[in-house]
């Protein structure tokens, strides 16, 4: 009579299929908890957050696959950094001088415009400095201006 091995194949069996749903469980709640914090990331909405949640809890990687379809293609602070980016481009396009004859760029220096001739400055009488033509007092001598 040959004697019965310890662990047999029923054991084996028993305890990969543990091993295996434990592994699926621990995927699953990861799923769901990766989904919880991205669409937290990406949205202050509550409904579209708890939606995302659901649907990946419900319907786990096919739930995954449609959440990374839909879910907003930049985080909160992504979208706010290119607000804050777009906005410090304007401000730069918008703080350049544009001449009031035909809105080229012109230099703040530049008396005349190179492109149309319309005058940009005027010099001043006593210092030379390039002044705004609707100055009364030149702001580095402090000479009256006609």
């Amino acid at each position: 009579m040959l004697p019965t091995p310890l662990v047999t194949t029923q054991t084996w069996l028993y305890a990969a299929t543990v091993f295996l749903g434990a592994f699926i469980a621990a995927l699953w709640l990861s799923l769901v908890i990766w989904t919880a914090r991205d669409i937290r990331s990406r949205t202050p909405d509550r409904r579209a957050q708890v939606l995302a949640v659901l649907v990946v809890a419900l319907l786990n990687l096919p739930g995954l696959l449609i959440y990374l379809l839909l879910r907003p293609p930049l985080t909160l602070d992504e979208a706010y950094q290119a607000t804050l980016e777009e906005e410090a481009l304007l401000q730069g396009l918008a703080e350049r001088a544009r001449c009031p004859g035909c809105s080229r760029a012109v230099s703040p220096e530049w008396h005349v415009c190179p492109s149309c001739a319309t005058r940009l400055r005027k010099p001043c009488g006593k210092c030379g400095k390039a002044l705004d033509l609707t100055w009364k007092v030149c702001p580095y001598c402090a000479s009256p201006q006609t």
